[in-house]
């Protein structure tokens, strides 16, 4: 949707509205003792009341101390979680702490360019409650790695029938509403380009190149990645369940087929040697899509258990803002 004429709030909202962004750390002291006073400066283009809420995700190193030194010179607050829980709790803790009429979401490692924002907020003022940046390439990516997020996202969209974009992530702009109904999600195993799509509400893609890291190395691995997508199927599609479902139901006609044939083999020629071979072979492969859909089975179930619980999703072990210093400021100037 690209014409404006379908978007009736455009007129109504606010030309300077308060802004909170979200910038999610894991050992990014680095790169935030650079990216702080920039971001803070450029985003005073669009806001008079900005806030930006780093969510240390239990760094080892430096950030926790940097950010709350930034608290004195910028508007900057600092929510320090009890542990690492992970990028997608971190966000979600960011969003639940986020006061501003509008959102954005940024990593820490100064990857997202800042031109970028203006062409969020020039697309917020025309009515879209949400606005995400798509990567205009991944070459700097393997082959492989292109072609099963590809086919991942693409799987996933289908079974799940919600629309996720391939090459998009959490570089986005969200209006208040959109924060809102985020909020209202209880679930604890989290993807959220997954939870972006499911909400809903217009959105509006922009196409940005990735700018290379301030500094440090990026925390997302294999392992991490594999994780997340493992977690994307069971949280959004039933899919998998399903499949093996038929193919178990195939395997059973595939077997009753079988055994009619020997059954007419040996009323027709006779009882001929026994085929180990064939037993063993047949045990082997039943065996193993009997333990196969079971760790299918499994994860699901052990989805249900986390839910189950119902353990908070993050714990804030720390919470300093720029608010508080000034009102310190203030109380001090009284006296």
């Amino acid at each position: 949707m690209d014409n404006t004429q379908h978007l009736p709030e455009a007129d109504s909202r606010p030309k300077r509205p308060s802004l909170t962004c979200i910038l999610p750390a894991f050992n990014e002291a680095e790169n935030l003792r650079h990216l702080i006073p920039e971001l803070s400066q450029y985003l005073q283009k669009f806001s008079d009341e900005i806030e930006l809420l780093v969510v240390d995700d239990g760094s080892q190193d430096d950030t926790a101390a940097l950010v709350s030194a930034l608290t004195h010179e910028y508007p900057v607050t600092l929510l320090q979680l009890s542990r690492n829980f992970g990028k997608e709790a971190a966000l979600s803790a960011g969003i639940d702490h986020a006061d501003g009429d509008v959102v954005l979401l940024m990593d820490s490692d100064g990857q997202h360019p800042l031109a970028v924002v203006d062409q969020f907020f020039h697309h917020w003022h025309q009515g879209w409650e949400m606005v995400y940046g798509v990567r205009e390439d991944r070459s700097d990516e393997s082959h492989a790695k292109r072609h099963l997020t590809n086919l991942f996202y693409k799987i996933l969209s289908r079974s799940a029938e919600i629309d996720i974009h391939p090459d998009a992530g959490d570089f986005r702009l969200l209006d208040r509403k959109v924060v809102q109904a985020l909020r209202q999600l209880p679930e604890r195993s989290r993807m959220m380009k997954g939870l972006y799509a499911w909400v809903g509400f217009p959105s509006k893609a922009v196409t940005f190149q990735v700018a290379p890291r301030m500094g440090g190395s990026t925390n997302f691995r294999l392992r991490h990645l594999s994780s997340l997508a493992l977690t994307g199927f069971t949280s959004f599609s039933s899919a998998p369940l399903r499949i093996w479902m038929l193919i178990g139901a195939g395997v059973s006609v595939l077997s009753v087929l079988y055994a009619f044939i020997i059954v007419l083999r040996t009323l027709i020629f006779g009882s001929d040697v026994p085929g180990w071979p064939t037993i063993a072979a047949g045990i082997a492969f039943l065996g193993g899509i009997q333990l196969f859909s079971v760790g299918i089975l499994g994860e699901y179930i052990a989805r249900i258990f986390s839910e189950v619980k119902a353990r908070p999703l993050y714990l804030v072990g720390r919470q300093v803002s720029f608010r508080d210093r000034a009102e310190t400021r203030d109380n001090s100037d009284d006296a």
